[in-house]
This record gives structure tokens, sequence and C-alpha cells, in this order.
């Protein structure tokens, strides 16, 4: 019994990393959705979150940026004010309670999200972006990130589309560094304050490390994957109402 939840946590993290990596993002809201889809222990989540994140969006990072799909004042503009805040969130600990509530609704936004994102709205023109907008989001961004574990691309990205900022592609490099700065700072405010605990995290690790390279690889070349992205929104929504309602 152990060696199946073994094998089926493994496959989850696997999938989570490979789908959110081929848009650019790290899969902190998939690792949430598993987590707590899994009962794991709460003091576990966050470490295990944010470390998770740090090797996928490093992976995404070099993946999409390398392909030329990166816009440097965009990206400076929300992380100049996100990774401070990020290192802030992470130094706070949320009593269970509030961190289930604000889980539980990260993860539904979450869902939305991925509508919004694939979507693949691709501008053909690209408006300037607003340096006092964008600072102000992504200092709120940054702290919600520390406080929950996670890298916050998923708000970012369907920001950056809907207003128009950037490229759909160029939208996903920027949100793939922007996680890893958000989760790195994130993660060294967590441990400042924090003990590290993490389970299992070398089998968590592998399984990212392959979804991730196959996913990033696929998605900054040719991938289409609306229906796993549509198999996803299911988990994020039951992961999220099972944080807010159990």
């Amino acid at each position: 019994m152990l060696d199946f939840i073994l094998i089926g946590t493994f496959a989850l993290f696997l999938f989570v990393a490979f789908i959110y990596s081929s848009v650019g993002h790290a899969g902190a809201s998939g690792y949430l959705a598993v987590m707590a889809l899994l009962s794991f222990p709460l003091i576990e989540i966050k470490s295990t979150s944010l470390l998770l994140n740090i090797i996928v969006a490093a992976i995404a990072s070099y993946k999409f940026i390398s392909a030329g799909y990166f816009d440097k004042k965009v990206f400076f503009s929300f992380a100049a004010t996100s990774i401070p805040a990020a290192f802030l969130g992470g130094a706070i600990t949320l009593d269970p309670h509030w961190f289930k509530v604000l889980a539980g609704l990260f993860l539904l936004l979450s869902a939305v999200g991925l509508i919004i994102k694939s979507k693949r709205i691709d501008q053909d023109k690209v408006s300037e972006v607003n340096i006092y907008t964008a600072l102000c989001i992504g200092a709120v961004i940054g702290l919600f990130c520390g406080l929950i574990g996670v890298g916050g691309g998923i708000f970012l990205s369907p920001l950056i589309i809907l207003m128009g900022w950037t490229s759909l592609k160029k939208t996903s490099g920027i949100a793939a560094l922007f996680i890893l700065c958000n989760s790195i700072t994130s993660l060294i405010g967590h441990i400042y304050t924090n003990a590290f605990h993490v389970h299992n995290i070398q089998y968590w690790i592998a399984a990212v490390v392959i979804g991730g390279f196959a996913g990033s690889h696929l998605g900054s070349t040719l991938y289409n994957n609306k229906i796993l992205m549509g198999i996803l929104f299911v988990v994020l929504c039951s992961a999220g109402l099972k944080f807010l309602l159990v």
C-alpha cells in the first residue's frame, strides 16, 4: 500500500510539473492541490511547495529565456518589489486555519487563472507597461507568495496577458524567472524563522525534474495542452474546496 501511494504521489507531482512548466510556471498551486488531496501534514506543505517550485522554475526559466522569450523591463517592473515582499511573507508563519483559507482561495483563483492562460491570447500590439502599477502589484503578489509558499506566476501571467504588456511566449519567460526569484526569497525567509520540514523529498524532486524538463521543452516549442489544462482545472478546484471545507 505504501509503495502504491508513493508511486501515485510521484506521478501526480510529475504531471503537475509537466503541465505548469509547459506555460512557464513552476506548479506551486498544483503541488498545494496534490498535498491537500493527499492530506500532507500542514507543517510540510510550505517547505515542499517552495523547494519544488524553485527546481521547476529554474528549468522553465532556462528553457524559455534561452529560446528568446523574455522581456527585461516587464520582469523588473514586478520583481523589484515582489522579491523583498516574498522574503517578508516567507518569514511569517500563518495560523493553520488561515493558511488553509488562503491556500484554498488561491487554488480556486488559480483555476480561473488557468482558464485565462489557456485562451492563448497573443497580442498583435504590445502596450507599454505601467511601472507604478507593476510595482504595487508585484509587492502584493510577493507578500502572498511568501505567506502560502507559491511563486505568483499564476496571477502574474493572466494580468500581463490581459493588459497586453508583452506577447504570450514572453509572458511565460517572465513568469518563470519571477516565480524562481520569489520562491527562493520566500524559502530563505521561511527557513530564517521556521524549521524546514519535508518528507520523501528526494522522490518529489525527481518527479518534478522529469516533468519540468519535458513540459518546458515542449512548451517553448509547439506544445498545446488544453485537454490536460482542463484536468488540472478540476484538480485545483477540488483541492481548493477541500482546504476551505474540511
